[in-house]
């Protein structure tokens, strides 16, 4: 093998590593960007409870986006880095090695644009050699530092935090709930009332032929106008004692 040729050797190894780099750095990005997106969705769900229709446009745009995203940061990369695609040609990555190695960059693009010269006699073959041969010692593949990938975990790390905190608040019921509905977007979901009721009696225990007083609270945004129980096949309505407190009497619970 010629000097030129393993020049042109090198040259693919620094491709292969330069596509490397874009597929570690576009894995990240779209682990970050795709989560982040992800949660936008459901918090977008969980606030607005969109109808069957809604919920179907949000789960086709997710799709659409998150494909796009996948085919963007990881396809492309492949096809490149396989030879699917055309990527980047000698002359582009010598460019880019020559930003990282200044005393090369003129040389190196010397070297190309003399092979590629129509004229190819002995003493412009030497003098490819030569300067082929001076190029050896310089390790091309370094212009690529696969580690600089780390400062794109800042980005990954924002939506790993946000779920957290829901995990760790005992909210995490907000994303999986939204999931659900945004998954089974065909599926029709009734919104949670926007109050509910909590009994503020100590015990439900009373004597016998004695009176009993249900007392109960209501939380919410809303406060039902009229609030009624069903017992013993019967309906009651329940009085309202406060704001938020309402309570009934049984006079002789059985």
């Amino acid at each position: 093998m010629n000097h030129f040729a393993q020049i042109q050797e090198k040259l693919e190894s620094f491709i292969r590593k330069f596509y490397k780099n874009e597929l570690i750095k576009g894995a990240i990005l779209f682990f970050a960007i795709g989560l982040l997106y992800l949660i936008l969705i459901l918090l977008i769900e969980h606030f607005l409870w969109l109808s069957q229709f809604g919920r179907t446009i949000l789960f086709w745009t997710f799709f659409t986006v998150e494909l796009s995203l996948f085919v963007r940061f990881i396809v492309f990369p492949l096809t490149k880095l396989f030879k699917f695609r055309e990527g980047i040609n000698y002359t582009q990555a010598s460019k880019i090695i020559g930003n990282h190695f200044p005393e090369v960059s003129d040389k190196l693009l010397n070297v190309l644009q003399l092979k590629e010269s129509k004229t190819q006699s002995e003493l412009l073959l030497a003098s490819i050699d030569q300067k082929s041969k001076e190029l050896q010692p310089i390790p091309f593949v370094n212009a690529i530092n696969l580690k600089s990938n780390l400062k794109y975990l800042k980005y990954a790390a924002i939506p790993v935090t946000i779920i957290a905190l829901f995990i760790l608040t005992g909210n995490i019921n907000i994303i999986s709930g939204s999931y659900e509905r945004v998954v089974n977007y065909k599926m029709a979901y009734e919104p949670p009332a926007p109050f509910s009721f909590f009994v503020a009696n100590e015990n439900l225990e009373t004597l016998e032929n004695k009176p009993f007083v249900l007392n109960i609270k209501v939380a919410g945004s809303v406060i039902p106008e009229s609030v009624s129980i069903f017992f013993n096949n019967e309906t009651y309505f329940l009085q309202q004692k406060a704001k938020g407190e309402i309570y009934y009497t049984f006079s002789r619970p059985v």
